[in-house]
């Protein structure tokens, strides 16, 4: 697996003084979706073209979490750039990402935490989408995406001095988030798969909203059987649709 992601989690394995053991770590697990062999995922795996393209700032060890769903989103769209978020640091690949005149870059974050003159609540005048059937012209949308818990998330969009001159996505999807691999006191915190369906879906990239969406289902359930120490149901809906996407 050579994606932005996985080699992110490679560079900070590297540089860790220390293993990193989260739950399950005795487990041997597919380098490709950090399953285990018996619950492996990746004959499901999507990669669906987009217009839109996406990038991850991580929190120090989330790209080293089995549960991290960041990967997900670099499992389907192409164009995913992940960096790992430092306050005094900034990588300059992240600097260098925004400055490029391809990009449209647009920060995702609650509209109600942030000055009002920033917030959009759609890419009207940033990064229109095209209709159907015509050629895209001008700079393509990037959705800066903070990955990590909701403290961290917070902190890197506060502290991020590079992030405060971009216009603020601040969604509202209008129902409950489904994700079950991590706890929330708040149903109104989705993971981060779950907003780039969401802002897939306002580029009018959808298939490729659609494939996260079933990836993110398929990913869930194999991942909490292996924990319930139960076989995969691999008749589901979104297995279905997932079956004839290409790997």
């Amino acid at each position: 697996m050579t994606h932005a992601v996985a080699r992110l989690r490679q560079t900070r394995l590297a540089a860790s003084t220390k293993p990193f053991n989260a739950r399950g770590s005795s487990l041997v697990r597919c380098d490709g979706c950090r399953l285990p062999a018996s619950h492996c995922v990746c004959e499901w795996r999507p990669s669906v073209p987009t217009r839109a393209g996406m990038c991850l700032l991580m929190g120090d060890i989330e790209s080293l979490k089995p549960s991290n769903t960041g990967w997900l989103i670099a499992d389907v769209v192409p164009d995913t750039f992940a960096f790992g978020w430092s306050r005094t640091q900034p990588d300059p690949g992240f600097v260098a990402l925004l400055a490029d005149p391809a990009w449209q870059p647009v920060v995702v974050f609650p509209g109600d935490l942030v000055e009002p003159e920033r917030v959009v609540g759609d890419l009207s005048g940033l990064a229109p989408v095209p209709s159907p059937g015509a050629p895209a012209t001008g700079p393509r949308p990037l959705f800066v995406l903070l990955d990590g818990t909701w403290t961290e998330a917070r902190k890197m969009f506060r502290k991020s001095p590079h992030l405060q001159t971009l216009p603020v996505l601040s969604l509202d999807p209008g129902h409950a988030s489904t994700y079950r691999l991590r706890r929330s006191q708040f149903d109104h915190h989705f993971c981060t798969a779950e907003v780039a369906a969401m802002c897939l879906h306002m580029a009018g990239d959808e298939a490729a909203a659609s494939a996260l969406s079933a990836w993110l289902q398929v990913f869930s359930h194999h991942y909490l059987r292996c924990r319930q120490n139960q076989p995969p149901d691999t008749g589901s809906e979104a297995h279905a649709q997932l079956g004839h996407a290409p790997v």
